[in-house]
């Protein structure tokens, strides 16, 4: 019998409008997000605003301040380094199983991103490019055969996609990925394992070390200087602190 995709529901489509929108980085970080505003602009009721930014806060891409409102998130240098502790320890061992359970398959895989990878680099497709970048870390997670690892990874898998698009625009960040990807996909395919631990950490290192442990907003920190009077272009709140322990 012939199935039928089921259609998408219209909070299932501003969900993921809205989560294009924060990864590509066209909502930047920081930006408020009012509810009257987006459902305006895509001409639709506030239900489904409401119901998508709801979901988009639980993956942290959205923060929510009582009587202040919702904004994308931004992140200080003690997040990030959290975020790059953790994508070491999860990322490193699906790597590992998925080069136990499937590594022909894997192999083959991470090899047709990194030649898409090439083709779109050296167009200057940095959007196609940090979308396949992104495929390919998630390739060990569709290989690796383990539900809560993959679960894990892709509550998170939009908010470090974010932080991918927003690190991009730093000089030789994305060169220097592509070198580091490619690297890992020679280790593999000459099965010298213990190097491609060692990459993995100093590809997911590299983020780590980009700010100063001083740094409480990477938006703020990373905006180009205003010009005179030059106006903001849009609202940047540096996120809540966390009280200290």
């Amino acid at each position: 019998m012939e199935r039928f995709e089921k259609p998408k529901s219209l909070t299932e489509s501003v969900l993921e409008h809205l989560r294009n929108e924060i990864v590509s980085g066209k909502l930047e970080l920081g930006a408020a997000l009012s509810e009257r505003q987006l459902a305006e602009q895509l001409s639709v009721s506030k239900t489904p605003v409401r119901e998508a930014l709801a979901q988009l806060r639980t993956e942290g891409l959205v923060m929510v301040e009582p009587r202040k409102g919702a904004y994308v998130f931004s992140l200080s240098a003690r997040e990030v380094i959290e975020i790059c502790d953790f994508r070491i320890a999860i990322e490193s061992a699906a790597v590992k199983l998925a080069i136990e359970r499937n590594p022909d398959a894997y192999i083959a895989d991470i090899g047709r991103i990194v030649g898409e990878m090439d083709r779109k680099i050296s167009a200057n497709e940095i959007p196609a490019y940090l979308a396949l970048d992104t495929e390919f870390h998630a390739a060990a997670f569709r290989h690796c055969e383990n539900s809560y690892l993959r679960d894990s990874y892709e509550r998170y898998a939009g908010k470090i996609a974010a932080l991918r698009t927003h690190l991009a625009a730093k000089p030789m960040h994305t060169k220097l990925s592509f070198e580091e990807h490619v690297a890992l996909l020679a280790a593999l395919r000459n099965r010298q394992f213990e190097d491609v631990d060692k990459t993995l950490l100093r590809h997911i290192g590299r983020t780590r070390h980009s700010y100063a442990a001083t740094v409480d907003d990477i938006a703020v920190a990373d905006a180009p200087p205003l010009r005179g009077n030059e106006p903001a272009p849009f609202v940047v709140r540096s996120a809540p602190k966390r009280p200290s322990s």
